[in-house]
């Protein structure tokens, strides 16, 4: 019996071992007008296996680029597009630049020391005030992550103090919101925007 595991393996497997077969054949063809037409019947066929791709960008580029890496690069035909070289196909992708940025909280993220820093630049106190109580408060939901049990609106003043060098302070009667309230008003608003979702539960 002749076993595909047997077989030589295929360079694009999702095209199978006929279309495989059909590329072969077309390198063996000699006159190259005959090969070209060889080659864009197996294109059209190639397109007939995904038609739920034919509006994706560049479709057709990237069969001729598959049928290229199918022939092992040795299918010399006129081709619509220029072909894939080797080198670039088989050429390893350039590192990803990781940002080694120190962060000095990691439960605030880098996010927060952002806003911080925009804040200690606004000129307009009234402006600053408010973002002041914004990242103070989204501190606060991001330390309720980390530690429910000793998140602290005396905790989040004094970190914030710490990360902006000194040059921020929140005034002693300014309360935060707290996490549990949020989430019960949320609750709350999604009962009135939805209740007929409410009444289904009960």
């Amino acid at each position: 019996m002749d076993y595909n595991s047997n077989r030589k393996d295929l360079a694009l497997p999702e095209y199978g071992r006929h279309i495989q077969k059909m590329v072969n054949h077309a390198i063996t063809i000699e006159d190259r007008e005959e090969r070209t037409k060889c080659a864009r019947t197996i294109i059209g066929i190639m397109g007939n296996m995904f038609p739920h791709l034919r509006d994706v960008n560049d479709f057709k580029h990237k069969l001729w680029d598959h049928l290229a890496i199918m022939s092992d690069f040795k299918l010399d035909i006129e081709t619509p597009y220029p072909m894939p070289e080797v080198e670039t196909l088989n050429a390893r992708p350039e590192k990803v630049p990781y940002k080694n940025s120190k962060i000095s909280y990691l439960h605030y993220g880098e996010l927060v020391e952002l806003m911080i820093a925009k804040a200690i630049e606004l000129e307009d106190e009234e402006q600053k005030k408010h973002l002041i109580i914004l990242i103070a408060s989204h501190m606060k939901k991001s330390l309720s992550q980390w530690n429910k049990d000793s998140v602290t609106d005396d905790k989040i003043f004094s970190d914030l103090t710490r990360l902006s060098g000194g040059k921020l302070t929140v005034d002693e009667n300014v309360k935060l919101p707290e996490i549990k309230e949020n989430y019960q008003n949320r609750n709350r608003s999604n009962k009135k925007r939805n209740p007929k979702r409410s009444n289904d539960k009960k």
